[in-house]
């Protein structure tokens, strides 16, 4: 295996276990990871890591190129949602010093670090160009 495979296929794993780890802390009672969070989106970003190391073990570059940026792409889009999903939570309360409150309530937690870093070390896996073919040196 290739050293940018190995470190796509570290990335893919990194994705995969970043998923269970805590991402949100409401009201400084239990401890939230994607999949209490928002089960399907996480079944999705799941199966895009999963389809990512069976690109590497393949050896398939495009698969495992479109896997990673896909990744990227879901994983900055879930942080998004998930800033919107906190600021309208509690937009029924009429008090808005108490909805304020009850937003910051809601604490990030250590495990968008590898949610973050998981994607960004699959897509170096695949900045490396494979290395193209060199002729032999005639008499070398």
């Amino acid at each position: 295996m290739r050293l940018s495979s190995f470190i796509s296929f570290a990335g893919f794993v990194m994705l995969i276990a970043a998923t269970y780890c805590p991402l949100f802390r409401p009201l400084h009672i239990v401890n939230w990871n994607m999949y209490k969070a928002n089960m399907p989106y996480g079944v999705v970003v799941l199966l895009i890591a999963v389809v990512g190391i069976v690109g590497v073990v393949f050896m398939q570059r495009k698969i495992v190129r479109l896997a990673a940026w896909l990744s990227l792409v879901l994983v900055i889009l879930f942080y998004f949602l998930s800033l919107l999903k906190i600021h309208y939570s509690f937009t029924f309360i009429p008090f808005h010093s108490f909805e304020r409150f009850m937003e910051r309530q809601i604490k990030f937690k250590w495990g968008w670090w590898l949610l973050a870093t998981a994607p960004l070390l699959a897509i170096a896996g695949t900045l490396k160009k494979k290395p193209g073919y060199k002729p032999p040196v005639p008499g070398g």
